[in-house]
């Protein structure tokens, strides 16, 4: 485990403020998986009254930084996580609060042989977003890189 989970649930908020603003509540975060949840705000709607399409995004790539954070932040005296590149499927209308909730596809421990092994790694964190009923809304992944920091 990176550091405390609920040091990462307090924190990134203030750290990221895209996610306060957005109003970003972390329900459950743990080594397996991040869990958040948007409220509907009225001011985030789009043109047809639905989520708009950049807000889900930032859902998204929120509940992805949330694990990351979480997995390796006890590494952040000598790496920076990088987003490379993010994919979003939009699958369906999203109507009211949403949950987005991510995993990696790989263990912390792949990672770092990877960086031990003088390559930078990348790694998905696949993320669903959903709706109150459970229906999927949205589907994300996100490449992320551990940048060593320059001495």
């Amino acid at each position: 485990m990176g550091i405390d989970y609920e040091t990462v649930k307090t924190n990134m908020p203030v750290q990221v403020p895209m996610v306060g603003t957005l109003n970003i509540e972390y329900l459950e975060l743990d080594a397996d998986h991040a869990l958040l949840r948007m409220p509907d705000q009225p001011e985030y709607h789009n043109h047809i009254g639905g989520i708009h399409a950049g807000a889900m995004f930032t859902l998204a790539e929120t509940a992805s930084g949330a694990i990351v954070l979480a997995e390796f932040g006890d590494k952040f005296d000598t790496v920076v996580p990088l987003a490379v590149s993010a994919t979003i499927r939009y699958l369906k209308l999203a109507m009211g609060p949403l949950t987005a909730e991510a995993v990696m596809d790989t263990t912390v421990d792949e990672v770092l042989a990877v960086m031990e092994s003088g390559t930078r790694p990348e790694f998905n964190v696949d993320v669903a977003i959903r709706d109150e009923s459970g229906t999927m809304t949205g589907a994300m992944t996100i490449v992320w890189t551990l940048k060593r920091l320059k001495k």
